[in-house]
Formats: structure tokens, sequence, C-alpha cells
């Protein structure tokens, strides 16, 4: 059975400086004190001390990656370009891969984009100013849009954001994310262009204050040790217990690439993080796994319920090189562990209208910030329940009930519209 790890975190009083337990929590005021004892009960779990889940869940997308450029250059990462080399897709680029993904029975528009451009990146800026926006979040709301049109559901992952950036964002997608990768401030993130683990805490925190339903998760490889690790996910866990939003957890390992020589870590690695993340977390937060980078069929058993975002139509654009399973390799791993798979939306059922939820999944309690407003926008709860193909197709997965069958001519890649790097 699931050990209890108890309290797992301490809220510092209201209006008083947050020490800088993490790096960089000074700075953005991040009031996360992890636990010693919480700690130290985490780092005794072991796979056997956590249950099987009752089911595995993936959503159908398509990863529309709108521009490689990024202002940090983290050293394990190969999915930003240099300026001069970094590209930027066109409205009309977004609005063809919406189409070839709602084609292929995609639910969710997977937008990611190196985080916040800055001002090296002057070819990106000039260009998103001829088109008439202020910036690339500006933008990201633009292709959004396009998206909800297509039939698509928006999921944005855009780096570090503001909580008035949220606040603008949320009424365009029905969920986000952020991974933290780390509390630790490891080499990978070091340089003049620094990624800190304050500046991750505070964008999570932000978007629980904005009532969006969000993913997040730890980066397994790139330096830290097993206390960061399980510093990292009671960290989470501490803004989930404050805020309710946070949906899902993944637990990533690197991999190996053209800029990186970061070892894969090992399967007992892999096996003991995830029982210690499925541990940790409230057991309405879903742990996941990418089922192109982990050995998903072997870790079932450490407590992982759900295989993220499976793409039909298009390549892992962060991990280009790894290939993802197709519906019968998801199936092969849900069968390893004798779990039914099913398929979701980018929006966990907890956080949908009562007409639109798993009748089996319990409601989510109100966003913390709500003023009456409910974790989707009316646009999301409008494209959802839309008269059309579209609606229809995401009402079924919303509930539960399909589709899972691969759609005809569904498969083809790079040849249909999808970017190729």
């Amino acid at each position: 059975m699931r050990p209890v790890i108890g309290a797992t975190a301490t809220l510092l009083l209201l209006g008083h400086p947050a020490p800088d337990v993490f790096a960089g929590a000074a700075e953005y005021d991040v009031d996360v004190d992890v636990e010693e004892r919480a700690v130290e009960r985490l780092l005794s779990v072991e796979p056997a001390d956590v249950d099987t889940p009752r089911s595995l869940t993936f959503a159908r997308n398509v990863f529309i990656p709108l521009t490689t450029a990024c202002r940090y250059t983290c050293t394990y990462c190969t999915y930003y370009d240099v300026p001069g080399e970094a590209s930027l897709l066109s409205p009309t680029e977004v609005r063809d891969q919406c189409r070839v993904g709602a084609d292929a029975g995609c639910t969710e528009a997977l937008f990611t984009f190196g985080d916040a451009p800055d001002a090296r990146y002057t070819a990106i800026h000039e260009q998103l100013d001829a088109w008439g926006f202020e910036d690339i979040h500006d933008y990201l709301y633009r292709a959004c849009e396009i998206a909800l049109a297509e039939g698509l559901l928006p999921h944005s992952n855009p780096g570090d954001l503001t909580e008035a950036q949220f606040e603008t964002l949320r009424d365009v997608n029905a969920s986000m994310g952020v991974m933290l990768e780390t509390t630790a401030d490891v080499d990978a993130h070091s340089g003049s262009r620094r990624k800190t683990p304050g500046q991750r805490l505070h964008t999570i925190r932000a978007a629980g204050k904005h009532g969006v339903p969000f993913t997040t998760g730890i980066l397994v490889g790139i330096g830290e040790d097993w206390r960061d690790r399980a510093e990292s996910l009671l960290a989470i866990r501490e803004l989930h217990e404050r805020y309710g939003h946070v949906q899902e957890v993944i637990v990533q390992n690197v991999v190996p690439n053209e800029r990186s020589d970061f070892p894969k870590p090992g399967l007992e690695t892999m096996r003991r993080v995830v029982a210690m993340a499925r541990a940790a977390l409230p057991p309405e937060v879903s742990v996941q796994v990418p089922p192109n980078l982990s050995p998903a069929a072997e870790l079932v058993d450490c407590g992982i319920d759900d295989l993220g975002g499976v793409s039909p139509v298009t390549d892992d654009y962060i991990n280009p090189a790894y290939a993802w399973p197709d519906l019968d390799g998801l199936r092969a791993v849900a069968d390893a562990g004798g779990l039914a798979l099913r398929e979701r939306l980018p929006t966990y059922g907890r956080y949908l209208p009562s007409d639109l939820r798993p009748s089996d999944t319990s409601p989510a309690p109100a966003p913390a910030q709500s003023k009456g407003e409910s974790w989707l926008s009316s646009r999301i709860r409008d494209r959802i329940r839309a008269d059309d193909v579209h609606g229809r197709r995401l009402r079924a997965v919303a509930r539960g009930d399909g589709p899972l069958d691969p759609q005809p001519a569904g498969d083809a890649r790079a040849s249909d519209g999808s970017r190729s790097r």
C-alpha cells in the first residue's frame, strides 16, 4: 500500500519575505519550504510501497512548435536554435498543422516554444511585429484561437509566465504547463542565461493563482541527487495543496543527444523515482512518463497512470531522435500492467464541467482565487460543447467513451504538413 507522507511542506508566514531555500526563491518571493522529515520519509520509498493504477491514460495531440528561439541555453536541450537560425511558424502553418491533427483524431494542440525569446532574436521580434503582434505571447493567443476554430483544445507550454500572462492566456487554453525540472541549482542551468528553481516555482504558483489546470514535472539525470528529487516532488505537492491545480507530474529521464552527453538514467533509478513521485503526490494527481523516452511498460507497477500527449502526426520536437509509439505501442504498455487504456483530453476529468466529466471522476474544488469562475473559460467550454464533428469527438473523449481506434490515413507525418526540423 502507498505510504502516507504526511505534511510535506511548511508555509511561511504571509507577509514575510521567503528565505532563499531554493535558488532564486527570494527574488520571486516564493514561499515554499519543504520539511526535512518529509524528505527523509520520501527517500525511503521503494516501488513495492506503491499501488499499481487501475487504468492508463493518454492524450492524442499535434505538436506545434511556434518558435525555436529561447532565452535559455540549457546544456541538455536540442530544441532551441541560436539567433539567425531560429524559426517561427506562420499563422497559415499553424492552421495547416491544426487541420492535420484534427483530421487524425487529435484533441490537443500542444503549443511550445523556447522561453520568452529576448532581444538577441531580433529577426523573430521583427517578424512578429510585421504580423501585428506585440510579442510571442500575443502571437500564442492568436495561435490558440486558430486551434479552437479547427476543433482542437490548446495546451501551451510557453516557459515561465507572469500572473498577468496566465490571466490572459487561460481564456484560450484548456490547460497549460511548464517543467519544474529540479529545485537543485545544477550546472546544466548555469551561464549568463541561468534558469532558476525560484523562477519555475513562481510560474507554477502563478498558474495556481489563476485557476489553470497545470502540468509540471521533474527531469532526472541533469546533475541533481536523490534529495533534490525528493525536494522537487514535495515542492510541487505543496503548491498543489495550496491551489489544487496540478493535474499531472511528469517524471522524465534525460536522454543523450547532439548537445549533451548526460547518460540516460538506468531502469532501477527510474523505478525508484517514479515510486517516490506516486508516494509524494495526492492520489488525484497523475504520474506520467513519456513513452518515447522511458521503458514505460516496466514502470507501470511503480505507479504511473498516464503516458502524456502522444502524436500520430508530428514528431517530439523537443526529443526528435525518439519516436512516439503508435496506438498499438501504447496498448502494449497498458497490457503489460493488465490495465485498461483510456484516451483523455488535455484537461483532466476532474476540472471539466459536470456534464462533460467521466462518471467515475469526482470534481476538483473550485479554483483558489476563482471569483466565481470555473477551471475552464467559457471559450473552452463552448468549444467542447459545440454541435459539430469536433465537439462530438471532444465530448466522447471527455466522458471516457473514446475514440481510441486509429483514424484512417491519419498517420502520415511530415509530408502532410507537420513541421520537420
